[in-house]
């Protein structure tokens, strides 16, 4: 063992974080907008000073500026990881890994996903030609994730975007176009209804079955699991029939004061389709009553026109504040590969 004096060891140290830190560079790219002068998404890239970058100082890098990544997330709502050497799903695991969110387990989300390697899952597997609409990730659950990473092992033939958008100015929207449909959604929240199979259905965007979406072969363990986020259960002889709610549609986000439109409304009313399901039927006003069509649809638009829909490149890592910001992808041409992981 080589004996290393205290202040070299300190020096050493010292070297260590200031080359971390200077791993990152903010940069511009199209797509970006703008709110109150801060980028959105904020896209970090490596630092051309640096040589090289390999892989091993990239998650020392993030593991020693968490602080100063933590509050780039907080002021942004989502961070865009471009051009680093993230190559594999162990890669990625790995960056997860390195920023210290604790995982959250799958327990009680619609889409169908395999888990790829330690805490990485395929992303929603539905067909390309389907479009997955806008929602924040198990908004129709008590118990969500508080971050998301997304990762872009195999770039889109074409297309197959996943647009982000900023809850809190969809909420102020809708507050000012339909304050009256607003003020229903707070007072009642809403209901969600699934009816799902026994295994996964691999051509519907809400295609996971009840044993994955319970991660249990028993129908008693399922019954308690669905109990503690809940959720009622009716089942049937092919099947279970979940409902959900009432659940709130508007969150207040009090880290940063403001309240935000936090559910899977849209998604439920325009994209809950299959063989099982009728997408009018899988979401209602918590007191029961139908949600109006029209302004269901013009939220959608207002969603459309405030995104941000950044081409995927392969290595691309993608960090979102689940509270602040709502996803959904576009369809594509294949191949398209994006892994994903969930947070507490």
């Amino acid at each position: 063992m080589i004996y290393m004096p205290e202040r070299e060891r300190k020096r050493d140290n010292t070297e260590q974080i200031k080359m971390s830190s200077a791993s990152f560079v903010e940069v511009s790219i199209p797509h970006q907008r703008h709110y109150n002068k801060t980028p959105f998404p904020i896209v970090l890239s490596p630092n051309p000073t640096l040589h090289q970058l390999d892989f091993s100082l990239l998650t020392q890098s993030i593991d020693s500026q968490k602080p100063w990544l933590y509050a780039l997330l907080h002021k942004a709502g989502a961070i865009l990881l471009r051009g680093f050497p993230v190559h594999t799903a162990s890669h990625f695991n790995d960056v997860v890994e390195a920023f210290g969110f604790d995982e959250l387990p799958y327990v009680g989300g619609a889409a169908p996903r395999s888990n790829v390697v330690g805490r990485v899952f395929t992303a929603n597997e539905s067909p390309p030609d389907q479009k997955i609409p806008f929602h924040h990730e198990m908004a129709q659950v008590p118990e969500f994730p508080s971050k998301l990473f997304f990762f872009c092992e195999v770039e889109p033939g074409s297309e197959g975007e996943t647009p982000i958008v900023l809850s809190h100015i969809i909420y102020e929207r809708m507050k000012e176009r339909y304050p009256e449909f607003v003020q229903r959604l707070e007072e009642h929240g809403l209901i969600y209804t699934r009816v799902l199979g026994e295994e996964d259905d691999p051509s519907s965007p809400i295609g996971r079955g009840w044993k994955s979406t319970f991660l249990t072969k028993d129908k008693s363990v399922a019954e308690e699991r669905a109990a503690q986020l809940g959720m009622k259960l009716e089942w049937t002889e092919d099947g279970v029939k979940t409902i959900m709610g009432p659940i709130p549609a508007i969150k207040f986000d009090k880290s940063r004061q403001h309240k935000i439109w936090f559910n899977s409304m849209v998604a439920a009313y325009t994209g809950w389709k299959d063989a099982r399901n009728d997408p009018v039927k899988a979401v209602t006003f918590g007191d029961g009553n139908p949600l109006p069509a029209d302004i269901i649809y013009d939220c959608l638009k207002i969603l459309e026109e405030e995104c941000v829909a950044i081409p995927w490149q392969k290595g691309d890592v993608l960090l979102l504040d689940n509270l602040a910001v709502l996803h959904s992808r576009r369809p594509f041409n294949p191949p398209r590969r994006i892994l994903a992981s969930l947070c507490k």
